[in-house]
């Protein structure tokens, strides 16, 4: 079974492109980000702009885009996008398991398309507050 870490970016990013590993710079982010090198086969960013991004793909532009109280179409939108690229990536199969370290307005209209294929999904930090998320990863690191 191979272990896919799905980290969702952070409001605070470099000023100028990078690659998506390093546009993000937030203590949260860094957290997430170790966590998914340490403990997953391989890791990706679940972007607000971008959909899935490769950690060490091109580099990005700094970008002021949420999901964090978008309308539930816009999230529904996006979720279509991630599970798109996802399939393409051939992160969908049986033999793969999603670890989802994000909110939940990053993963709650993905789920339901998430468990129309037969990838198996974990959401560690699921219904933690964000100051207790936090902990949990340090306790991990």
């Amino acid at each position: 079974m191979t272990e896919i870490g799905l980290v969702s970016c952070v409001k605070t990013k470099q000023e100028e492109s990078a690659t998506p590993k390093n546009l993000y710079t937030s203590p949260y982010f860094e957290k997430m980000q170790a966590y998914a090198e340490q403990y997953h086969d391989d890791w990706w960013i679940l972007s607000a702009k971008h959909g899935l991004l490769d950690p060490d793909g091109i580099a990005i532009e700094p970008y002021d885009e949420t999901l964090t109280g978008a309308r539930v179409g816009q999230k529904r939108e996006w979720a279509n996008r991630v599970a798109e690229q996802l399939d393409e990536e051939g992160l969908l199969s049986d033999d793969i398991t999603l670890v989802l370290h994000a909110g939940k307005d990053y993963y709650e209209e993905l789920l339901p398309l998430l468990e129309d294929n037969n990838v198996s999904v974990e959401i560690p930090t699921e219904g933690l507050a964000i100051g207790e998320t936090q902990a949990w990863y340090n306790e991990r690191l």
